[in-house]
């Protein structure tokens, strides 16, 4: 059992570094006064999940769901074992 502790606790640092990455390597959410008039919503703006961005988006939502999990059975092992 104290293995897996180990284990998890090790893909758990490799998901929080993971998570740090990706966040910083995405683009900020404000769009300035453009949204005000609709100049926002470009060509890029429509297909934004099927650029880098959206899978950036798509990759950081999967990870904070991982970390979540393994963040709650890290702490339940923790208090059973």
């Amino acid at each position: 059992m104290e293995i897996l502790r180990i284990i998890l606790t090790i893909v758990f640092i490799l998901i929080c570094i993971a998570l740090t990455v990706l966040v910083l390597m995405q683009e900020g959410k404000q769009a300035g006064l453009g949204t005000i008039s609709g100049a926002a919503e470009t060509y890029w703006g429509k297909n934004k999940g099927r650029s880098m961005e959206g899978l950036l988006v798509k990759i950081t939502k999967g990870l904070a769901v991982g970390f979540i999990l393994l963040a709650v059975l890290l702490n339940v092992s923790r208090i059973w074992g």
